[in-house]
């Protein structure tokens, strides 16, 4: 187990100055579900505990997994609706980085609550615990929050309660931070941008049916774009630039909705490719050890690969196109 022993003095100073351990419960995983619970422990810069928060909010639709989370209608009937509890949560997650495990879904929840709610989420980076473990190493045998629990001594009481699972991340944490912060390694922070608007699905089938809980509703509807106009100039060579014409493809979850970054790229002057092949110039994922399709490809045809983070900043400067 890694001590928790680095003193105040040799903490980073580009390390942030506060954190909001957060965790929420759904009513499943697809973009129309809805949080059910919500927890919130409060960390000072050395991983400390401050504060704690929970809530049950009343997702106005069937609460899906039950068996998992353990509220029932009746339980969520009473509880508050999102935008009555957005203030206070609002108030947890300000001037903090965010940190969960499996960071991109907790926030992606958050940050459709908050746009349905006509709110802007006062969050700008995530940290999540998952990649964290990989900067240090941990020796996990998986990446489930009660393996990393168990790795450095800590009992979860209630698994899949918002609360308990928030403290139970927050006191695996603190360790992870004081390893990360005596070892000098970089904190895999993520920028956090809000959705500004939302449109509401179809209608949600109500209780006896629920296919967006890890299921069909999950996937996401192909958008027709214009054709590049540029040709591929080839693969994206690390360290430099991303030059217009380079065919760009995106796997996992993202902290940036998927379509605003396709679109950014796409305004780039890049192609955006639904799939990887020996063409494609650059891979962005933020979980390069995922085994998906296309990190599996990746791997194969030793195509280059950057996180999210790396690859808005080269977004910041791509090259024309020869000739253009």
């Amino acid at each position: 187990m890694l001590e928790d022993h680095t003193p105040a003095s040799a903490w980073p100073a580009t390390y942030p100055t506060g954190y909001a351990v957060v965790d929420v419960e759904t009513t499943g995983l697809a973009r129309d579900d809805r949080i059910v619970s919500a927890g919130v422990y409060q960390l000072d810069a050395l991983g400390r505990v401050e504060d704690h928060w929970y809530t049950l909010v009343n997702p106005e639709r069937d609460p899906g997994p039950v068996w998992i989370h353990g509220l029932t209608s009746g339980v969520l009937k009473d509880a508050p609706l999102f935008k009555d509890i957005s203030d206070e949560l609002s108030a947890r997650l300000a001037d903090r980085v965010l940190v969960a495990h499996n960071a991109a879904f907790d926030w992606s929840m958050l940050a459709r609550e908050y746009a349905r709610a006509e709110r802007i989420a006062p969050v700008r980076q995530r940290l999540c615990t998952i990649a964290l473990s990989k900067e240090l190493r941990l020796p996990l045998p998986n990446h489930k929050l009660e393996s990393l629990a168990a790795h450095f001594g800590v009992v979860q009481e209630r698994a899949h309660h918002a609360l308990d699972d928030a403290r139970v991340l927050a006191e695996a944490f603190r360790p992870s931070l004081a390893a990360a912060a005596g070892g000098g390694v970089r904190l895999p922070l993520l920028e956090c941008r809000p959705l500004t608007e939302w449109s509401e699905p179809p209608a949600t089938p109500r209780i006896g049916r629920q296919p967006s809980y890890g299921g069909p509703a999950s996937w996401r509807p192909a958008r027709k774009r214009p054709a590049c106009p540029y040709p591929n100039p080839g693969r994206y060579e690390p360290g430099g630039r991303l030059v217009q014409g380079m065919r760009i493809a995106f796997s996992g979850d993202t902290s940036t909705e998927r379509d605003l970054l396709e679109d950014r790229a796409t305004e780039a002057g890049l192609h955006v490719a639904t799939s990887l092949s020996r063409l494609t110039s650059l891979l962005v994922t933020n979980d390069p050890d995922s085994g998906t399709s296309k990190t599996v490809k990746a791997r194969q045809f030793g195509t280059p690969v950057v996180d999210e983070a790396a690859f808005g900043q080269l977004l910041q400067d791509v090259a024309p196109a020869p000739g253009g």
